[in-house]
């Protein structure tokens, strides 16, 4: 069964970094794209990064430049290094496979 760890969230003042972090267990990692999203109080989860099994990473708009993802696949991992964080960022993120398999979300809060 495939087990999902995400970890790195916080609460944070404007301007500051975060890492998240998400180790998958019991699975082919290195076979699939790897997801970031994030859900705000009161709106639609978004996809925000996504990183392609050779490494070609994907943002939205809206945090290009402030955030990068990247992964290992020797342990299973992906990570979300979020830079110059806004309050704006401030969501439950979430992992995810790309054959859909989720993480249980983490909080980032970012204060003004």
């Amino acid at each position: 069964q495939v087990r999902i760890v995400e970890s790195g969230g916080g609460f944070v003042q404007s301007g500051s970094s975060l890492r998240l972090s998400c180790i998958f267990s019991e699975f082919t990692f290195s076979g699939y794209a790897m997801n970031w999203y994030r859900q705000s109080s009161g709106k639609q989860r978004e996809l925000v990064a996504s990183i392609s099994m050779s490494g070609t990473p994907y943002y939205i708009d809206s945090v290009k430049g402030r955030f990068t993802i990247s992964r290992d696949n020797v342990n299973n991992t992906v990570y979300l290094q979020m830079d110059s964080l806004r309050p704006e960022d401030t969501a439950v993120y979430y992992c995810k496979s790309g054959n859909d398999y989720w993480g249980q979300g983490i909080q980032v809060t970012v204060s003004s």
